[in-house]
């Protein structure tokens, strides 16, 4: 099968926004009210036939076996991270495995598969790289053994700060689905956007696994300048549009009737961070109005315990806001295995919300739940399952 560039799909739509397609061109009427009117084809439903004849010649990959979290388990603790590239050190999994943990969430940047992506539609080089994931034998006794979830950020979306303007996105959403085995429910419809309440009444956990990508609007970048300011701290302007859209209309809708469900815990999973404004790398702080309306529906929702859960920053920390008339808390945790120690990374991105320091290193993520408390634990663990921030909340 012929291989299929972003260049040649540049060069179709270039094509196709010159001359429209028309509907009804045979029509005899030539009345206004019957005249052709233009077509509109996203790039991505262009290349549907493309990916539905793909499908066909290629194999994609499979993380393998994984146990079912069964619906009645009383959870006390689960794990998380993000941001494990496929070709580096799979050490980490025997350290999460040593916490003994009931679950795990991978929530973003699973896999690098667009390091060495070369504009083809078929997005090859994800596929390779969720290949070579499953490949590792670390990671395939880890998923034998431990029930896990996933969401998606953006270097296994495809493309590095890709959203929803993606040509390649129903074809990446395909691989994920694919590798993951994601239920049927996610299959079903555009994104891959999840959630699962597990646990008896007046122990029910609620995980919301969000997906910040496939819908989302373009992002505001600054204007290049060779002295701009606090260049490490990234290159995005808030984006005030009210048309502007993180989640977009159906997941917005979903993820209100979901935060209505009856839970005594709710855990909710975004790739990108939350509650921090201190930055502008990608962040819902992009998008204000939209951070505004989650933190407004969150506040809103059904009686439960809240704590909220990101990655993407390679670096972990530990947050927490008031809003609502409550405390709101977020995990941070990221990289598994690709961080980048800086002796200095408080200090060079102080946050009055951050209430732990900015952890460089390498970790992953365990929260604890005591229900007889009512008290969530969240712990920063680093490579050698060192405690590198810990903080503990009741609800």
């Amino acid at each position: 099968m012929r291989k299929l560039t972003f260049a040649t799909l540049a060069g179709v739509s270039a094509v196709l926004a010159a001359t429209p397609l028309l509907a009804n061109q045979h029509s005899d009427d030539a009345s206004d009210d019957h005249a052709p009117k233009p077509v509109m084809i996203a790039p991505d439903e262009l290349l549907a036939p493309y990916y539905e004849a793909l499908r066909k010649t290629v194999e994609l990959p499979v993380a393998g076996p994984n146990p079912e979290l069964v619906a009645d388990t009383v959870l006390t603790r689960f794990a998380v991270g993000s941001c494990n590239h496929q070709s580096a050190e799979q050490h980490m999994w025997d350290q999460i495995a040593s916490q003994d943990p009931q679950a795990f969430l991978m929530i973003g940047d699973n896999v690098y598969g667009d390091n060495a992506w070369d504009a083809d539609a078929g997005l090859e080089s994800l596929r390779v790289a969720y290949g070579e994931q499953a490949d590792h034998p670390e990671f395939r006794t880890f998923r034998a053994r431990f029930p896990m979830m996933a969401t998606w950020d953006d270097h296994d979306y495809g493309l590095n700060d890709a959203g929803g303007a993606f040509p390649m996105r129903r074809w990446a959403e395909t691989i994920f689905e694919t590798f993951w085995n994601s239920s049927e429910a996610v299959r079903s419809r555009p994104g891959i956007y999840d959630s699962t309440i597990v646990g008896p009444e007046g122990q029910r956990v609620q995980f919301i696994l969000l997906d910040t990508r496939f819908f989302r609007s373009d992002m505001k970048r600054m204007e290049w300048t060779r002295n701009r300011p606090q260049p490490y701290l990234g290159s995005y302007l808030p984006n005030d549009d009210p048309a502007a859209t993180v989640l977009g209309p159906d997941q917005w809708d979903w993820l209100e009737a979901e935060l209505a469900k009856p839970a005594d815990m709710r855990v909710v999973v975004s790739s990108i961070q939350l509650l921090t404004e201190a930055h502008n790398f990608e962040s819902w702080a992009n998008f204000p109005l939209e951070r505004a309306r989650l933190l407004d529906m969150l506040a809103a929702r059904a009686d439960s315990g809240l704590l909220i859960l990101t990655g993407d920053r390679h670096a972990g920390g530990i947050y927490r806001i008031d809003h609502g008339g409550e405390a709101m808390w977020e995990l941070t945790s990221s990289s598994l295995n690709l961080a980048w120690p800086t002796p200095d990374a408080s200090e060079r991105e102080p946050d009055a919300k951050r209430v732990s320091p900015f952890i460089s290193d390498e970790n992953y993520g365990v929260v604890d739940i005591d229900w007889p408390a009512r008290e969530v634990t969240m712990t920063l663990r680093g490579a050698e399952s060192e405690t590198l921030a810990e903080h503990s909340y009741t609800w």
